[in-house]
């Protein structure tokens, strides 16, 4: 019987893939053994096996790079590159109205995943990009998808370990049930401050063809001077198109989607 301790083949590939980052988009063959916990004649079986397929490959210098054969694949996700395909005229729109950075994200476990966004060139800094991952409770998208998530996820959330960033990001429980309601009566997310202590985001829930809530999209801007409830239709307004675009059809409308705008 096969000790679960015991990475099997899979396990080892996994391993390899898991190698690479967004801080090591690049890595030799010695980096990938380190960094996958493999002996240096498997990850040499292992990488040869997927630089033939193509989820790796080998530039002039031997170092290996994520394949184009992954993005393939990655690309029939129906929360990755399908989702950004619907909601890029919206995101458009969104950044037309307000010229500030517009951001798409989806929910993987406790955290936040950015699968696109529309930098400003004159707006505050973010420090986002795609792919990029971040806590539930410190971003607007992020209260966003957390507020609509199931019940008991929340609360498990909720009493957990909660990051901190800046002096302003949420780690009391019984704050964030509350801003969580909040969000869910609004229909919008502000997160001010909570990544870095210049900006602030404006966020919407975006749902699905049968109603559950599959991303959301968000604005932010500087928080000096930002102005919530302007910016809190425009936002809503993006996230309702991009679910319509994706089927959604409410027959009656949501609890806060269509009430007032945030104030904080």
């Amino acid at each position: 019987m096969t000790d679960p301790a015991t990475p099997t083949a899979p396990d080892r590939l996994l391993a390899v893939l898991a190698a690479f980052d967004h801080a090591h988009p690049a890595l030799s063959l010695t980096d990938i053994s380190r960094r996958a916990g493999l002996s240096l004649t498997t990850a040499h079986r292992l990488v040869g096996a997927l630089a033939r397929w193509g989820a790796l490959e080998r530039d002039g210098a031997g170092i290996y790079h994520v394949g184009l054969r992954l993005w393939e694949i990655a690309a029939l996700a129906p929360r990755g590159l399908a989702l950004r395909q619907v909601a890029w005229p919206y995101l458009e729109d969104l950044y037309e109205a307000t010229h500030e950075n517009v951001q798409l994200a989806v929910r993987d476990g406790g955290e936040v995943v950015y699968i696109e966004w529309l930098a400003a060139r004159s707006s505050v800094g973010v420090h986002i990009r795609v792919g990029a991952r971040w806590p539930l409770h410190a971003t607007g998208v992020g209260l966003a998808l957390l507020a609509h998530g199931e019940p008991e996820f929340q609360e498990a959330y909720r009493t957990g370990p909660l990051a901190s960033f800046t002096a302003f990001t949420i780690t009391d429980p019984v704050r964030l049930r509350r801003v969580l309601a909040e969000v869910r009566r609004t229909g919008a997310a502000v997160s001010d401050r909570q990544i870095t202590d210049d900006a602030l985001s404006v966020a919407a829930p975006v749902h699905g063809p049968d109603g559950t809530v599959t991303a959301a999209v968000s604005v932010v801007v500087p928080h000096a001077g930002a102005q919530v409830p302007a910016l809190v239709p425009a936002v809503r307004l993006a996230a309702r198109g991009i679910s319509r675009a994706l089927g959604w059809r409410p027959n009656i409308p949501r609890t806060g989607e269509d009430g007032p705008p945030y104030s904080s």
